[in-house]
């Protein structure tokens, strides 16, 4: 009778734990909507010489390709501070995501490509892990000559990193490209 009983409240128990569920749900950080990438640099020595680089994409991830827009043009051997904004404009007011990119920059990196023979990028800002974030930028031009500026929002690339797209790994939260960039 006792190992009856015992192998009763062994079950009960059991079946208690067993049924019992988990009714928290789970966080999932979806990826955000991005519309609007803008890049404003300023020329150190000029600050009359701005150059803005602005992609939108009025139906976020629908059919249409995004409208990619440089105004200004890049002085030869010349120094340019910067940053990049990334926005959902399908919100009312327009949601500023990179906010969200800043707080949580050990979860994102922002690389720039270009075919530029003579342009280079550095990041000025770091995660609180100290590893490069790249909203805050300097682009420092060489000689003239054209190509073009890719902008690419990662979201989980591997950090540290050795600065290079092709070795970050994680997923793209957004990738524009401005073709026929100028420096002159």
């Amino acid at each position: 009778m006792k190992t009856t009983i015992k192998t009763l409240a062994i079950l009960a128990t059991a079946a208690v734990f067993i049924s019992c569920d988990d009714d928290d749900p789970v966080q999932v950080n979806e990826e955000e909507v991005i519309t609007t990438v803008e890049l404003e640099l300023t020329n150190t020595a000029d600050t009359g010489n701005v150059v803005t680089f602005l992609s939108v994409d009025n139906d976020g991830d629908g059919p249409n390709e995004p409208v990619n827009t440089v105004n200004g043009t890049f002085m030869a051997n010349a120094t340019y501070s910067g940053t990049v904004k990334f926005l959902n404009e399908l919100e009312t007011p327009a949601e500023n995501i990179t906010e969200e990119v800043e707080e949580e920059g050990d979860e994102h990196e922002v690389f720039y490509v270009t075919s530029i023979t003579d342009l280079s990028v550095s990041k000025d800002d770091n995660d609180l892990n100290g590893n490069p974030l790249g909203l805050m930028t300097t682009f420092q031009t060489g000689n003239t000559g054209s190509g073009a500026l890719t902008i690419v929002l990662r979201h989980e690339p591997m950090k540290p990193n050795n600065g290079t797209l092709a070795n970050a790994g994680g997923e793209t939260d957004v990738e524009v490209t401005f073709e026929n960039v100028t420096v002159q």
